[in-house]
This record gives C-alpha cells, sequence and structure tokens, in this order.
C-alpha cells in the first residue's frame, strides 16, 4: 500500500494541501476515487484513509495503524563534508536503515567547502531524498536534516546526546572489536545516539580531542576499513541487530 507523509491538521475530510505530495499521488500515481493509502502526519502515527475525491485532492481518514517502524533509540548520523553526492547517498540509505536525522559538518580534512548558499540547496535535496526514502521504507517519520555552516555549533549540539560514538579507523587498525558493543548496551528506549564520520581523509587528531572532551566513545566498525558513505550503513545495521533484532 502506498504511504504518504502529509502536512496539516489531522482532520476528515481532509485535503492534501502541499502541491509536491498532491502530484505525485494524483498526477503520478493516478489515485482514484476509493483507492486506499497510508498517511502519516507529524506525530508519526499511521492512518488508513481512503480517496474522496482525486479532483479535490480529498481523503477521510478511516482508522489509526498500530505499525511502528521506527528504531527503539534515536539514531543521528553526522557526517563530516564528503566530496560529490556521497551525502545524498547516505541520506537515502540511512533513511531506509533508521535514522532519526542527518547532519553534516565541516570538518578539518574535508574537500568539499560549502557556503551558505550551497548549504541551503543541499539541505532542501537532501530533504526530498530523505521524504523519499522515508515513504519508501515504510518509516513512521523523517529524518531531520542538519547541515551545519560552523563546526563550532556543531560541537555545540554534542551535548542533547545521551550517547556519542565516533567511527575511527584507528581503532580498526588496532584490533579493537568491543567498543561499539559496549557504547550501545544498556541504552534505555528513545535514547539519543549520535555516530560521527569523517570525511574521505577521517577525522583530524584536534577533532578527536574535541570529540573525546564531549564525552565521545571512539569504536572501530569492524576490522575492514569503511569508506565514509559505508560507515553509517554499517552503524546503523549494528544498532537494528542490537537493540532491535536481538531482544
Amino acid at each position: 500500500m502506498q504511504q504518504y507523509f502529509v502536512k496539516g491538521k489531522i482532520e476528515s475530510p481532509l485535503v492534501v494541501v502541499d502541491k509536491d505530495t498532491a502530484k505525485h499521488m494524483f498526477s503520478v500515481m493516478r489515485l482514484k476515487e476509493g483507492d486506499q493509502v497510508t498517511l502519516v502526519f507529524d506525530d508519526g502515527v499511521k492512518r488508513l484513509a481512503r480517496v474522496l475525491d482525486p479532483n479535490q485532492q480529498s481523503l477521510e481518514i478511516l482508522e489509526e495503524l498500530a505499525d511502528n517502524t521506527e528504531l527503539p533509540v534515536q539514531v543521528t548520523i553526522a557526517s563530516g563534508f564528503p566530496k560529490g553526492d556521497k551525502l545524498e547517498f547516505v541520506a537515502q540509505k540511512a533513511t531506509e536503515l533508521g535514522a532519526g536525522a542527518l547532519w553534516g559538518f565541516p570538518a578539518d580534512w574535508s574537500v568539499a567547502k560549502w557556503d551558505g548558499k550551497k548549504l541551503a540547496k543541499k539541505s532542501e535535496k537532501l530533504e526530498k531524498i530523505a521524504q523519499g526514502a522515508a515513504e519508501q521504507s515504510k518509516r513512521n517519520l523523517i529524518p531531520e536534516v542538519r547541515l551545519f555552516d560552523k563546526k563550532a555549533d556543531f560541537l555545540v549540539a554534542l551535548a542533547a546526546f545521551d550517547r556519542i560514538i565516533v567511527a575511527y579507523e584507528e581503532s580498526a587498525k588496532e584490533g579493537e572489536s568491543a567498543a561499539l558493543i559496549q557504547a550501545l548496551a544498556g541504552l534505555e528506549a528513545g535514547a539519543k545516539v549520535l555516530f560521527i564520520f569523517g570525511p574521505e581523509g577521517g577525522l583530524s587528531p584536534a577533532e578527536i580531542e574535541a570529540f573525546q572532551q564531549a564525552g565521545a566513545i571512539l569504536a572501530g566498525l569492524g576490522p575492514r576499513i569503511l569508506r565514509t558513505e559505508t560507515a553509517p550503513l554499517y552503524a546503523l545495521s549494528a544498532v537494528s541487530v542490537l537493540l532491535e533484532l536481538g531482544k
């Protein structure tokens, strides 16, 4: 069954006011009277709805659905700005794997340099990718996208998390294999977890020190060295196995 994220009040009948969503529903997917879809509002609750009038873009809500596909903890993926369209790839796949937010920051060794105008365009593109991936993977929410213009602002934001884990390739090289499991152990449902990943060149010693001062744990992600766009997917898969499937 098709799923859509809709804005506005939870009411029946409902008129879809977001132009992009309405276009996709009634022009691209050609929904007709009587078709049933799943709608997700800002409260994250899925609701079964039926099309009343495709011309008026109206639907009636039939019932709430108990389906919840979210991870037991709130995971934010923070990547040092990578080259090219790697962040777009991460946005799509991390959304499918359950990330609650996607952040980007200007790392010391980031080759990509994005000014305010570029960041705004990048954010808009990432938000659309995240929404599409959230609909496809039947999520209850669309991950938040936040790109930091200044690393100092990113460091201040670290205080909001219950656990901070830095993917550190030196730990992997040294054979460390338990830090990730230990860092995720004992987390309560709803805990806020931040994973930090460096760009192609990795994280600088100064960044590692700053993250540790903020309470971060350094962890290897298995014995192999992963690319910057692969590491977040490994981390999210590990969270699912350890905290979701293992329960």
